[in-house]
């Protein structure tokens, strides 16, 4: 019998890793509306929680490499397995980019030797040693790049891969009718 369900540690990852990116963004909203050192508390906890979604991104990845997903249905128009495969590329690259760029903006700040990545008080992770040695004005453009790039691919995340990534379970739940939110969700029948 095929497999139609994701296992429950595909699930349990999907779950906590979309948990933690919408409570990061609601993280970088928050702060972006604050100025000054009244950022740097929220700030902390959006880098502790940035690599930790990098962390599990990866454990993630490599499980999917382990444990292979089932297979989308035979059935599905080309454009639509174009689409799922495209988004879910995208989500795995961006899951892993988006805190890397994160991490290579805080390591190439001056800030990160008042200011290290704190693991939410638990331990410092390290910065990125060679940016933290970079002459002060590459230090600055490299800040800068990182820094445009983390916002780029927050702005993909936020706006474009996870709209399409709930618009299409739904399409396929309510319009489709064909249990494809069982496939994430276990408490929802499995499509057949």
């Amino acid at each position: 019998m095929t497999q139609t369900r994701y296992s429950g540690v595909a699930m349990t990852l999907h779950w906590l890793i979309a948990a933690a990116i919408l409570t990061n963004v609601g993280i970088a909203w928050y702060f972006n509306s604050l100025e000054g050192l009244a950022k740097m508390p929220a700030m902390q906890i959006h880098k502790s929680l940035g690599i930790t979604i990098l962390l599990l991104s990866l454990i993630r990845l490599a499980w999917r490499l382990f444990k292979p997903p089932p297979p989308l249905k035979a059935d599905l128009k080309p454009w639509e397995r174009w689409l799922a495969e495209a988004v879910h590329c995208l989500f795995y690259l961006v899951m892993i980019a988006l805190p890397l760029t994160g991490w290579a903006t805080v390591s190439a700040s001056p800030l990160i030797h008042v200011y290290p990545i704190n693991m939410f008080g638990l331990f410092h992770w390290p910065e990125i040693a060679p940016l933290t040695n970079l002459p002060k004005d590459q230090m600055h453009a490299a800040k800068e790049t990182f820094e445009a790039v983390h916002g780029l691919l927050a702005k993909l995340i936020v706006y474009i891969l996870f709209p399409l990534h709930v618009l299409g379970a739904l399409k396929h739940q309510f319009l489709d009718r064909d249990h494809e939110l069982g496939r994430m969700i276990p408490f929802l029948k499995a499509p057949l």
